[in-house]
């Protein structure tokens, strides 16, 4: 899990955040502008285009960055982001999903308080007493208010035309976005075909609205990658995870990756290259799949 005394414990200074989030950073463009974007690891050189967007929510006015190939129609991804919230790492990893030929919006969760970028990367979060800053914006994420937000979210990239409506949506979640990815599956079934959550917390719950218990009422297929670390404290979870995925008649990959909470995320300190790019991999199989 997320929590601060472990980020304490990893204490990198913002040097090593910086040389982190700058090797994996991938070629950028502002808003509106054209880049050529090259991943080797997907096989991809493609034009993309990137938009910041905002559209209303039955909360009020969501703001998000959407990035897609400059030519055609793509399936749709949502990009539920981590604690810190959007910010330059989560703009590259949006920007290498839509390298690979989707059309993807980056979301800010936290939207119903503040607007775009609040922190840098993971050491101005740490550096500015993130988790007190984020904890009133977090209350008001419960499930209900998630779901509400996902079918808002499918409803404006259904209206664009670099979507294609005729395959299925995806959502990866980071995090406290791992489990968002669920919600966002169950809100809008129909719609959301593949859901991955990374290093997500929160996943397997007591309450009724544990994502766990909400597969069956989803029709998507899963990814669910598990830090060892967030193992370790609960082993319980992978099992209960699959037992649910099988019970509901879902397609579930559930593994636990060789990295800690946080591992795929570029900037957090505890991104691990080799599992993130496994982990991508992944992602990028399950997409395939479900699509």
């Amino acid at each position: 899990m997320c929590d601060e005394a472990k980020l304490k414990q990893w204490a990198l200074d913002r040097r090593q955040f910086g040389a982190l989030a700058g090797a994996a950073a991938l070629a950028g463009c502002g808003s509106g502008k054209l880049a050529a974007t090259e991943d080797s690891s997907v096989g991809s050189s493609l034009e993309l285009v990137e938009t910041s967007v905002s559209f209303p929510t039955e909360d009020g006015e969501m703001d998000a960055l959407f990035v897609h190939p400059a030519e055609g129609s793509h399936p749709g991804v949502i990009h539920w982001p981590d604690i810190a919230g959007v910010r330059e790492s989560h703009r590259n990893m949006a920007r290498r999903v839509a390298a690979a030929g989707y059309s993807v919006l980056l979301v800010n969760p936290y939207y119903r308080d503040v607007a775009g970028e609040q922190f840098a990367d993971f050491g101005a979060f740490i550096e500015a007493e993130g988790f007190s800053a984020v904890r009133p914006w977090r209350d008001q994420l419960s499930s209900f208010a998630v779901k509400r937000d996902a079918t808002a979210i499918v409803a404006w990239l259904d209206e664009q035309p670099e979507i294609d409506a005729s395959r299925g949506i995806g959502a990866q979640g980071f995090c406290m976005g791992g489990p968002f990815t669920v919600y966002s599956a169950h809100a809008v079934p129909g719609r959301v075909k593949a859901a991955a959550s990374f290093h997500g917390g929160g996943l397997v719950r007591e309450d009724d609205e544990s994502p766990h218990k909400l597969l069956a009422e989803t029709e998507a297929g899963y990814l669910f990658a598990i830090a060892r670390d967030d193992d370790a404290e609960a082993p319980g979870d992978k099992t209960a995870l699959a037992e649910a995925a099988d019970a509901a008649g879902r397609p579930a990959k559930i593994d636990v990756y060789a990295g800690d909470h946080g591992w795929t995320v570029p900037d957090s300190p505890a991104y691990a290259e080799p599992a993130a790019q496994q982990a991508f991999s992944d992602l990028m199989q399950l997409y395939e799949a479900n699509f």
